[in-house]
């Protein structure tokens, strides 16, 4: 693996995070950071007939505010401009949609991550 930016690594962390967090609340991982206009879809996930874009964001603490503060509405329009591109794409109009947002906080070095979800933390595109 290749030298990343500190803040990459402990996204993606998060994300493995979530994903594995999710997986044991039994959604179905279909997709991992989905590229569409420019932008990515950290994951896609089913929670039985739904499709869920998943919005993950991490921080090693919150010393600046808990990390679903991060989730503005700029970065809200934006989440639900991609899914409604990924709806698009995958012909997936007919389908029951929601975003979430999982928030990963990292503690000391060898304690559990803090994971908290957040279902339909705002509205989906359709």
């Amino acid at each position: 693996m290749t030298s990343r930016d500190p803040r990459q690594a402990v996204g993606l962390r998060g994300e493995a995070e979530a994903e594995q967090f999710l997986r044991g609340l039994g959604y179905r991982i279909v997709g991992r950071r989905e590229r569409v206009l420019r932008g990515d879809i950290d994951l896609v996930a089913l929670d039985g007939r739904t499709v869920v874009f998943v919005e993950v964001r991490s921080r090693t603490d919150t010393t600046h505010g808990h990390p679903a503060e991060t989730v503005g509405f700029q970065k809200q329009r934006r989440i639900a401009e991609l899914a409604t591109a990924y709806i698009r794409r995958h012909r997936l109009e007919d389908c029951q949609v929601r975003i979430d947002v999982v928030t990963v906080t990292f503690g000391a070095e060898g304690s559990r991550p803090v994971v908290e979800h957040f279902q339909n933390a705002f509205d989906s595109p359709m």
